[in-house]
């Protein structure tokens, strides 16, 4: 089992990064969290990681802190909770967030991910309830997807910053998006189209 990578980073996209560790290139799974903190920066960059071996692929995730890795191994315990939608769920809220979400039993933050309805949301929080007691909740609990739709859409200027793009053609791009609806990931995804089609 793969518990910690420490090197440079050699590429990143969305929600992948590329690290060498002493000249062999790892492809590592993070959260969009992960990338916006890491602000684009091209150094040396340390992940608590997490291995799903399959028949046919062996997939690494990575995580910056131990709480978001042991909520991603929580959450995979769940019936039907698979790393896609873990690592979505990681993308949209931070452990802290969740953990909040979770005492609380707010299915709100949950149904602003993608993909997440309202009964898979009650479901999640019931099964999740007395199993993230020991991640800690500060600032009651607020997340990486923020209570306000201009929150989300200064999030997301930051992981299109982290992503290499400038702050000209960020702008372009907010400025044809929707002004709310969406959480952090999917606005990614829709900012991506949008400069996708530019580049074409």
């Amino acid at each position: 089992m793969i518990g910690r990578l420490r090197g440079r980073i050699l590429h990143q996209s969305p929600s992948l990064l590329v690290i060498d560790v002493q000249g062999v290139g790892y492809e590592v799974e993070v959260p969009l969290g992960t990338l916006v903190s890491l602000g684009g920066k091209e150094g040396e960059v340390d992940l608590y990681t997490h291995l799903v071996i399959r028949e046919d692929a062996h997939a690494l995730y990575g995580f910056l802190t131990e709480a978001e890795r042991g909520t991603f191994r929580q959450l995979l315990k769940i019936t039907g909770v698979g790393p896609r939608l873990a690592l979505a769920l990681l993308s949209g809220l931070s452990a802290e967030a969740l953990a909040s979400a979770v005492v609380q039993q707010d299915i709100d933050p949950l149904m602003r991910i993608p993909g997440i309805g309202k009964k898979t949301a009650q479901r999640l929080l019931l099964e999740l309830k007395g199993k993230l007691e020991w991640v800690p909740i500060s600032d009651g609990g607020v997340g990486r997807l923020p209570a306000t739709e201009r929150g989300v859409r200064s999030e997301l200027e930051g992981a299109l910053l982290a992503l290499g793009y400038h702050e000209k053609e960020i702008r372009q791009v907010m400025a044809q998006l929707p002004v709310d609806g969406y959480g952090l990931e999917e606005g990614i995804r829709l900012a991506l189209k949008q400069l996708a089609r530019r580049a074409g």
